[in-house]
């Protein structure tokens, strides 16, 4: 790998490198620095680009904000947030503020994937109920829509796959 000190003992990454330990390419790794989500800390007098290897965590708090739904401008802001280090307690609440959005989507996700993975519990517990069932889901009798036997619809991730 391609590394470079910056003058404080720290070693640097070139980007090609960096971008391989990011598992992600140098198209992306551009991309986010023209938004300013990324921030190379040093370039070389020819304009290679050096990253620290502590630049992957930020890599990986993009990647999971992403995830939750974020944006990029609203990953970037929340990342501009933390990013005037001038005010310590401007700076903690904004570093605070962010985790606290993190949170929250957290959160979100959390109770929408409780609620489909009882939908498709549902949807198993039918399942088995179809067990004995003799009817072959298809066209002649509406793809078991309603169920046969009940009259009731199909659970929706059921009736989905029928």
């Amino acid at each position: 790998m391609s590394s470079h000190e910056n003058g404080t003992g720290e070693d640097l990454l070139k980007i090609g490198d960096f971008a391989r330990l990011a598992g992600t390419n140098l198209r992306t790794l551009r991309y986010y620095e023209e938004l300013g989500l990324l921030r190379p800390p040093k370039r070389s007098p020819g304009g290679f680009r050096y990253f620290r290897r502590a630049d992957l965590n930020r890599i990986n708090a993009i990647r999971g904000l992403q995830e939750l739904g974020l944006s990029l401008e609203r990953i970037k802001d929340l990342l501009d947030m933390c990013g005037e280090r001038g005010d310590r307690v401007q700076f903690m609440a904004g570093v605070r503020q962010a985790l606290q959005e993190e949170t929250r989507l957290l959160e979100e996700n959390r109770q929408r994937l409780e609620e489909q993975s009882a939908k498709v519990q549902t949807a198993l517990r039918k399942l088995e109920d179809c067990r004995p069932c003799e009817h072959t889901p298809e066209a002649a009798n509406n793809f078991c829509e309603p169920c046969q036997h009940t009259g009731r619809p199909l659970p929706e991730f059921l009736s989905a796959l029928f």
